[in-house]
């Protein structure tokens, strides 16, 4: 996968969590929160990130549960609004390319976690993946 995000520190080991069988799903994809333990790969912006995959998903091959990191450090891509140290990040699947992230705005929900360092559009940065939503509006 092209930007795929790469474990660095595994603070807690994977989840399974329910998936489409005919549905591919490559390792280190952010994937959002479906129905009841089940998620899809991301694909809009400030997407409802509950992890990145530690596992690929081969489509249609009968599995149907694949393993995702709820927490972690990870190596992730940029999208064109940039990444600063320090702030909350959001995916930017919708507008920028699969599986990049940008700095979230004020008041922002599905926070996916938190830059550890700077960067700007298509540079990789390191990232705590620690996913947080709240309720605005």
């Amino acid at each position: 996968m092209a930007l795929e995000a790469v474990l660095i520190y595994e603070l807690e080991p994977m989840v399974p969590f329910t998936c489409a069988d005919g549905t591919a799903i490559p390792k280190g994809s952010f994937v959002k929160i479906t129905d009841e333990n089940t998620v899809a790969i991301t694909d809009g912006d400030t997407d409802a990130i509950i992890g990145i995959t530690g596992e690929e998903k081969i489509a249609s091959d009968g599995i149907t549960s694949i393993g995702v990191y709820l927490r972690g450090i990870f190596k992730v891509f940029v999208g064109a609004a940039g990444a600063t140290v320090g702030l909350a990040a959001i995916s930017d699947t919708g507008t920028g390319a699969a599986n990049e992230l940008v700095n979230a705005d004020v008041n922002s929900e599905n926070i996916a976690g938190r830059f550890l360092g700077t960067a700007t559009d298509t540079e990789s940065v390191m990232f705590l993946l620690a996913p947080f939503s709240v309720n605005l509006a």
